[in-house]
């Protein structure tokens, strides 16, 4: 039997059901924001990717689905979305519009990482950018955004950690001490916090290893060496929030396991998950447009989990409306009527369900009982000689006979009698 990729999920009707809620509400919100949908391929050119996110980063290195295609060019299925759109804006001269600009997109991202509960290979996020917007002021409005768009799937108990990253300027001279600390720590590090003590220090920080976060407790912390603009910047952040109710902590060592970011940074933890606990997180990346080439724009953003908030999700009860009415047909001509019956209800907005199986009565009302329909019409031989169908209310019991000429008047009189 074959079985779906490592890492890759099927979605059953009862989580897709779920996802599609989760993502009208975040559409309904974003739209109330001002946001507009921009739709990006899944598949770019690598150095996109090594440009943007930093080769030495675990994503570039070791995580990504790169391959060499016929033309001999090297593609990646995309890891993240950020910089896809960040292309796009440059491409097709979205930075000649007016700004701040606010895109989204909704989609697959693809890490080959070890698949564990909320993580997967395919994973899919929310991506939310804004281009051109300088202000601290946006970095707040995106962070109470997100809140609010988990909020209305039912998370509770949400956790916002911020912290800085500063600027390249004043985050350099962070670095070299970090560095030093983590080098003179090297034999008690795991190995991968001893190759990123010497290529991307303020990587170690990420890791999740009990034994290397201990060691972390005593490291210098990135906010004490924010240059005077840095620390304005994150200091008004933070009053925007405290404005607004929203609780935070603050996290000196929170870091992101990408190189594009400066100054603002936020994670939004949910409990109950475990390690994986992350279900939004994003900030400041005000040179990553200038980087890949288009000009020099300031831009911030965030990405919501999928996955991760299907986990932590209360959506209502019943996401499926039952049909307001079941037609059951007893033979072919029946049949037939019903197909007809039931395309011209659809098309006037009724939920509908029918069946051209030929079973009996006794098992087209079970079947009515189990779909959890309204009402049931009953269409037989009979009834079509008679021109009178039975509609019975399944609450109730209630039932009447309709009386019909043709199939427009039945479905005028259906309609009628459903109080349309």
């Amino acid at each position: 039997m074959l079985k779906a990729v490592r890492g890759f999920k099927d979605l059953l009707p009862e989580e897709a059901s779920v996802w599609a809620y989760l993502e009208s509400r975040a559409r309904e919100i974003l739209a109330r924001y001002g946001f507009s949908e921009i739709r990006i391929p899944v598949l770019e050119r690598t150095e996109l990717f090594a440009r943007s996110i930093g080769e030495t980063t675990d994503i570039v290195e070791k995580e990504m689905y790169t391959f060499v295609d016929r033309n001999g060019e090297s593609l990646t299925l995309r890891p993240e979305a950020t910089a896809g759109v960040v292309r796009a804006f440059i491409e097709h001269g979205l930075h000649t519009r007016p700004k701040p600009l606010k895109l989204f997109t909704i989609g697959p991202m693809f890490r080959h990482e070890r698949p564990q509960r909320g993580r997967l290979r395919q994973f899919h996020q929310i991506d939310v950018e804004v281009f051109g917007a300088a202000s601290p002021g946006t970095d707040a409005e995106l962070v109470a955004l997100a809140l609010e768009i988990l909020g209305a799937g039912g998370a509770e108990g949400l956790r916002l950690e911020v912290n800085s990253l500063g600027c390249p300027e004043c985050r350099r001279p962070y670095r070299e001490k970090l560095r030093e600390f983590l080098l003179a720590r090297r034999d008690r590090l795991c190995e991968d916090c001893q190759r990123r003590a010497e290529r991307n220090p303020l990587r170690a920080l990420d890791c999740k290893k009990e034994n290397c976060q201990a060691e972390y407790r005593e490291a210098p912390e990135l906010p004490d060496f924010l240059c005077e603009t840095c620390r304005g910047h994150y200091e008004e952040f933070k009053t925007y929030l405290q404005e607004a109710g929203l609780s935070f902590v603050e996290n000196p060592r929170l870091v992101r396991g990408l190189d594009y970011y400066t100054r603002t940074i936020f994670e939004i933890k949910a409990p109950g998950l475990g390690a994986q606990d992350t279900v939004a997180a994003g900030g400041r990346y005000d040179g990553l447009v200038s980087a890949l080439g288009g000009p020099e724009t300031p831009a911030v953003g965030f990405a919501i989990g999928m996955e991760r908030w299907l986990l932590i999700a209360r959506p209502p009860e019943s996401l499926r409306l039952p049909p307001e009415l079941f037609i059951a047909p007893l033979g072919d001509e029946a049949r037939r009527w019903a197909f007809q019956l039931a395309f011209a209800l659809r098309k006037k907005g009724l939920r509908v369900e029918t069946d051209y199986e030929g079973r009996s009565l006794k098992a087209l009302l079970r079947q009515a009982n189990r779909l959890s329909a309204e009402r049931v019409l009953i269409l037989g031989e009979e009834e079509l000689q008679r021109r009178k169908v039975l509609i019975k209310d399944l609450a109730t019991g209630d039932q009447m006979f309709l009386p019909f000429e043709d199939l427009r008047d039945l479905v005028n009189r259906i309609l009628i009698e459903m109080r349309f």
